[in-house]
């Protein structure tokens, strides 16, 4: 293990996703970490504290925090958080102009220092966010990834073991479609060990769950009224750098590019992909009914709006 690559991580944005995501990344020693920011001293410090704590909670990966793009180069993973968070009443493609302007100069910054990284976008709005990446860093597309359906399905599986009283490491399912109202929950893809909650719930109690589901990031926003979720999203971007960076081969839902998946093209959806050191290895299709696909094309017409608002601001 001594000889083992050690990796290089940028956290992109010191506010509370992207600290967050770097106090995972260490915690799970999956390598030393450049959390960067264009405030300054808000990454020195918090790398700092990060530092500090790492005594206690037994880590040794180093965290360096920077105002400069220059000390992530060489880095093997970035996620990308900066951005404006939603506050009460903002939809995620209210933040679409100045969101994008912020992405748009990260990735000049990623194509210049890390060009053989692979990307993890998770600033809202998310699909379109993942695909302006996408289209601004000229990189292959199974490097650039978004993080929704791992923090949708999240939500989902916290929702159906509080309902049910189960442990959450029995629930597993899947949400597919764009990181947003239109998501798409599927209930019949969603099991406690193995068996399927439709067999478990009433119909009424499933469609309460895929509602607060879709309602998830909308609700913690209402809670919080000055900022938006962070613990969930970071932890879902961090378990996908983590499935990354030591070839997992997991089967996670992204936002990834697809090229007739699911009948759609030159886009980025939320879909089952499997996650390995060469990034989205490959995209599973699932067998999913008439109702699902036509809920998963509405998804995507969300999607396709933000992209036409992009286009129409000359962002992209």
């Amino acid at each position: 293990m001594t000889n083992a690559k050690r990796f290089k991580i940028a956290c992109i944005g010191a506010g509370n996703v992207g600290a967050s995501a770097a106090q995972y990344c260490v915690e799970e020693e999956l390598g030393d970490v450049v959390l960067t920011d264009v405030v300054e001293g808000l990454p020195q410090g918090k790398a700092l504290d990060l530092t500090e704590a790492g005594p206690i909670r037994g880590y040794n990966s180093r965290v360096t925090g920077t105002n400069d793009y220059k000390d992530i180069e060489g880095s093997d993973l970035a996620i990308v958080t900066a951005g404006l968070p939603r506050k009460p009443g903002m939809s995620r493609l209210d933040l679409l102009e100045k969101n994008g302007l912020i992405i748009s100069g990260i990735c000049e910054n990623i194509k210049r220092y890390a060009p053989d990284s692979i990307v993890i976008i998770v600033t809202n709005p998310l699909d379109v966010m993942v695909y302006l990446a996408y289209k601004k860093l000229g990189f292959p597309a199974e490097r650039v990834i978004g993080m929704a359906g791992c923090l949708d399905s999240a939500r989902m599986r916290a929702f159906v073991a509080l309902e049910l009283g189960v442990s959450m490491k029995n629930v597993d399912t899947m949400v597919l479609g764009s990181h947003g109202d239109d998501m798409v929950p599927l209930p019949h893809y969603t099991t406690v060990s193995g068996i399927p909650i439709t067999t478990l719930l009433p119909q009424d109690r499933i469609d309460a769950i895929v509602e607060r589901t879709r309602k998830g990031g909308g609700e913690i926003v209402a809670l919080l009224k000055t900022g938006s979720a962070f613990y969930a999203p970071a932890a879902s971007a961090v378990r996908m750098a983590q499935a990354i960076l030591r070839d997992e081969k997991q089967l996670l839902p992204c936002a990834a590019y697809l090229m007739g998946h699911y009948g759609l093209n030159d886009i980025y959806m939320g879909v089952p992909c499997i996650l390995g050191r060469a990034g989205v290895e490959r995209v599973m299709e699932l067998e999913i009914s008439e109702a699902d696909r036509s809920s998963l094309h509405t998804s995507a017409g969300e999607v396709r709006a933000g992209i036409d608002g992009l286009k129409e601001r000359g962002i992209l």
